[in-house]
């Protein structure tokens, strides 16, 4: 494995740090304090997980996993069972392999989320991302209500050397997003990727919006492959899921971008959202570095939140280089 790709898990297990030590210690507590396997070690290990922030639907699903493995293997000891539990939290998250298919085809991506969680920012890191993979990305700065936004974008867009589609401030995002159409379909774009505004608190004005957008993209470009990636800010815990829970109501979310998972000890969220709302966590963000925004990956989010030893490559850090 290349220095690079060691350095990717490594930062992520350093992000993962404060998640780690809130659930993974608590659970090896657990592990090491019951002698037998009984009620109050599920119990235990329960309420662990759910003041994890790992939710209660995914909580219930990874013990009640366990609890049949525990039977069917006639497991007496709390330790002979450990992998059993880690197995399961992978289990909870895997992604499918079609869920990076915007990167490889002609893509409207429009990424979503209130404002301050960081999503301007991992628009122009994936749009980094995808330049370095050979794609011709074309940037929307369709978020045209708060102030700078538009100019925030614009210097992702000279960092990562893409073009970017603006309007003045206050205009209407819908004839922004028009225009960066027209573009895209122009000069042959392989993805454009298009920053919107995040006003949940006035969320019929947001929903007219994405309604308005969404009409125009299916008008103007009814072939693209269509992504809509809500960016959450990991250390807010559940009100992140209940974030996704109202951005779901006006749109058709596909994909989840978990930021700031190296501020938090609630990194556990991972595993409640993809649980309760059924839609992959896509991407997280481990820091502040464009390499510090990982396409998720299951076994490793898991390998370093529980700080498995890695010896070999995976595929997390093999899409990283792809």
């Amino acid at each position: 494995m290349s220095e690079e790709k060691k350095g990717l898990f490594g930062r992520l297990k350093e992000g993962l740090t404060k998640t780690r030590n809130h659930i993974v210690h608590g659970i090896d507590a657990v592990f090491g304090g019951f002698s037998s396997i009984d009620e109050d070690f599920y119990e235990e290990l329960e309420e662990i997980l759910i003041t994890g922030d790992i939710g209660v639907r995914a909580t219930e699903e990874i013990l009640g996993r366990l609890r049949e493995q525990v039977r069917e293997n006639h497991i007496k000891e709390p330790a002979d069972c450990k992998q059993f539990l880690i197995d399961n939290i992978k289990e909870q998250m895997r992604v499918a392999e079609t869920a990076y298919e915007f990167e490889n085809r002609q893509s409207v991506v429009l990424v979503i989320g209130v404002n301050g969680v960081g999503k301007t920012t991992t628009v122009g890191k994936l749009a980094g991302k995808l330049k370095a993979q050979g794609r011709k990305v074309i940037l929307a700065a369709a978020d045209t209500f708060r102030a700078a936004a538009g100019e925030q974008l614009g210097e992702w867009a000279a960092r990562a050397g893409v073009e970017i589609i603006g309007g003045s401030e206050g205009s209407d995002p819908a004839s922004v997003i028009y225009d960066a159409l027209s573009a895209a379909k122009a000069r042959g774009a392989d993805v454009l990727l298009c920053d919107t505004a995040g006003r949940l608190h006035n969320k019929k004005n947001l929903m007219e919006e994405l309604k308005k957008i969404n009409r125009i993209i299916d008008r103007e470009f009814p072939d693209a492959h269509r992504e809509n990636l809500v960016v959450l800010d990991g250390t807010t815990g559940q009100n992140a899921l209940q974030q996704a829970r109202e951005f779901g109501e006006v749109t058709d979310l596909t994909g989840i971008i978990l930021t700031k998972m190296d501020g938090t000890a609630k990194g556990g969220i991972a595993v409640a959202i993809q649980s309760e709302l059924q839609i992959p966590v896509k991407y997280i963000g481990v820091g502040e570095s464009i390499d510090d925004l990982q396409k998720f990956d299951a076994d490793s989010f898991v390998d370093a939140l529980f700080d498995v030893a890695r010896e070999e490559s995976d595929p997390a850090q093999d899409q990283e280089g792809v």
